[in-house]
C-alpha cells in the first residue's frame, strides 16, 4: 500500500491524557478521511461500544492545555465550540470496526503498529533504567565510597535516562507509562 501513514505523523498525534495515549476526534477524523461530526454522530449511534476506557470527553481545562499545546484557533475564531472526545488504542480500533472501509482499516493498521511501538519504546526505557539501576549499586559496592566522582558520574546518567512519569494534572504528550 502506497498510501499508508507514516508512522511519525501518527505519533505526533498521540497524547497522554489522565495518563492514558489518546488521539483527538479530529485528528482521527482527518486520518479517516471523514468529518469529525459524523465520526461523532457514528460513535453516539454506537455509544454501547464505547465505554470510558474506550473514549471520553475532555474537560474544559485539559483542552485549554492541549489547544495550546497544538495550536487550534479559539471558538471566537471559528475553533471547535466543545471540548473534543479522545480515543484511546481500544477506541480506535473500534472506530475502525465502526466506519468499516478500506480507508479506515488501512489507517487502524497503522494506529495500531504506531501504538505498539510507543509501548516498546517504554519497555526499552524501563528495561535501560532497571539495568543502570544494577550496574550502579556494583560500582558503589566496589568502590566503597572510595571516589564520590562515581556516585556523581551515575546521578548524571540517571538524569539523561529518567523517564518522565504523568503529572496528576493531566500531562499532554507522550510519556512512558512506568
Amino acid at each position: 500500500m502506497s498510501d499508508l501513514i507514516p508512522i511519525q505523523i501518527i505519533e505526533n498525534k498521540i497524547f497522554v491524557i489522565r495518563g492514558q495515549k489518546v488521539m483527538i476526534d479530529s485528528d482521527l477524523a482527518d486520518l479517516y478521511d471523514v468529518e469529525t461530526k459524523a465520526l461523532n454522530r457514528a460513535v453516539k449511534r454506537n455509544s454501547e461500544r464505547f465505554p470510558e476506557d474506550f473514549m471520553f470527553q475532555l474537560t474544559i481545562e485539559e483542552w485549554e492545555n492541549l489547544r495550546c499545546q497544538i495550536g487550534t484557533s479559539k471558538t471566537e475564531y471559528g475553533g471547535r465550540r466543545y471540548s473534543p472526545y479522545v480515543f484511546t488504542e481500544h477506541g480506535v480500533l473500534m472506530l475502525s470496526n465502526l466506519l468499516n472501509s478500506k480507508k479506515a482499516l488501512a489507517v487502524s493498521i497503522q494506529i495500531m503498529r504506531t501504538f505498539v511501538k510507543l509501548r516498546e519504546i517504554a519497555l526499552i526505557n524501563k528495561d535501560t533504567a532497571q539495568r543502570l539501576d544494577e550496574l550502579e549499586k556494583t560500582v558503589i559496592t566496589l568502590a566503597k565510597d572510595t571516589n564520590s566522582d562515581i556516585q556523581e558520574v551515575f546521578r548524571q546518567l540517571r538524569n539523561l535516562t529518567e523517564i518522565t512519569k504523568p503529572s496528576k494534572t493531566g500531562q499532554i504528550g507522550f510519556k512512558s507509562d512506568d
